[in-house]
């Protein structure tokens, strides 16, 4: 399912389309959001860089992380950095999101962070942080229809300097720009309202939440009892995906994660039917499947009433004239039914009534049969 999202992600939308979407939701009861967010942030990394991604290019709007966390996150995911000044950028609103540093660069950026990223120096003015994305994203497709993607790490960063319609309202439009490809962002649903959580989910073509593995742990007193489940809601959660069709159709579906130090896991859910279907299997010492070679050898056999051709066209007469004109014409012209010399066998002819009786289908429901 979480390939499912890159995929999506990947192809981007039709013209005259809004690009897709995506909201990551988690909270502090299960934490894992910005584990999912660079999951996905890689993927669609290694889909443009193999050019099989409609966007090529990549423009990072970091507001939780610095510039080195996401240059030292692509090496360690294998991509090769030396060729990102093609592809990615990333926008700093991390290092000096009020300007208060007065165009220093922070000792902490490297080098290599440093040449692939671009300073904000004033999240509070979205207009230029609107206009920064775009630019920046332009200049790593040149000129032309080409297109980009963006990742913004965490919108909840947004919402401290600016107004929640003013978050809305550049997400929607950069959701609607005609060079954006796709879109996602990182969410902490715990920290806001029911309503800008809303607000985002329906700006949203899909919505992934991360939840606890045991809900029930939560909200008690920790005792022996319980413990075991709340170290399982450290290190696994569920994974739920909602995706919005084109024909307005919704579909759900989910996953269980498990967070290691390598990197995230998805592993696919059962559902209870499917579940009940598995414990009702026999079970049995033999195989159940076919190998390849057992289906060839099973296509050779023979049925006993199947036909065998006997050297002659098989012919399936409907009671029209088409077939066999010149028998019918002699038996209309001698009022006589005259047995086939080649068949010691008798014969049902059959002449229509009227060009008004519907003729019969072409189709012999006994065709296979070697009757």
């Amino acid at each position: 399912m979480a390939d499912t999202i890159c995929r999506t992600l990947r192809d981007g939308g039709l013209e005259g389309e809004h690009a897709p979407a995506l909201t990551i939701k988690d909270s502090k009861a299960s934490p894992f959001g910005f584990d999912v967010f660079n999951y996905v942030l890689t993927q669609l990394s290694n889909y443009i860089l193999a050019g099989k991604s409609q966007s090529r290019g990549l423009v990072v709007v970091a507001y939780s992380r610095s510039p080195s966390f996401y240059v030292d996150l692509l090496k360690r995911r294998g991509i090769d950095i030396a060729s990102s000044h093609d592809w990615i950028h990333i926008l700093d609103c991390y290092t000096d999101p009020l300007g208060w540093k007065n165009r220093r660069i922070d000792k902490d950026i490297s080098q290599e962070a440093s040449s692939l990223s671009s300073f904000c120096q004033d999240v509070r003015n979205l207009d230029k942080l609107y206009s920064l994305i775009i630019e920046q994203g332009k200049g790593l497709i040149g000129q032309g229809k080409d297109r980009f993607s963006i990742a913004i790490d965490l919108v909840s960063e947004m919402v401290r300097h600016a107004s929640i319609s003013s978050v809305a309202g550049i997400l929607s439009n950069l959701r609607s720009h005609d060079q954006v490809s796709s879109i996602f962002w990182l969410l902490h649903s715990d920290l806001h309202e029911i309503k800008f959580t809303s607000v985002l989910e329906y700006l949203s073509s899909m919505v992934a939440s991360v939840e606890p593995f045991n809900q029930a742990a939560f909200g008690q007193r920790v005792d022996l009892e319980n413990i075991s489940m709340l170290e399982q809601n450290f290190r696994k959660g569920k994974f739920h995906v909602r995706f919005k069709r084109r024909n307005g159709r919704v579909r759900v579906m989910c996953e269980e994660i498990l967070v290691e130090l390598a990197g995230i896991k998805f592993t696919p859910v059962l559902s209870e039917d499917e579940i009940i279907n598995q414990r009702l299997l026999p079970k049995v010492q033999f195989n159940l499947q076919l190998s390849e070679e057992e289906r060839n050898e099973r296509a050779k056999v023979v049925l006993p009433f199947e036909h065998q051709g006997n050297g002659k066209p098989i012919q399936i007469y409907d009671g029209r004239r088409s077939l066999g004109e010149n028998k019918e014409e002699a038996l209309v012209s001698t009022g006589k039914l005259q047995p086939d010399e080649d068949s010691g066998k008798g014969q049902i002819i059959y002449f229509r009534d009227s060009d008004d009786e519907m003729p019969d289908s072409d189709e012999d429901p006994d065709d296979d049969l070697d009757i």
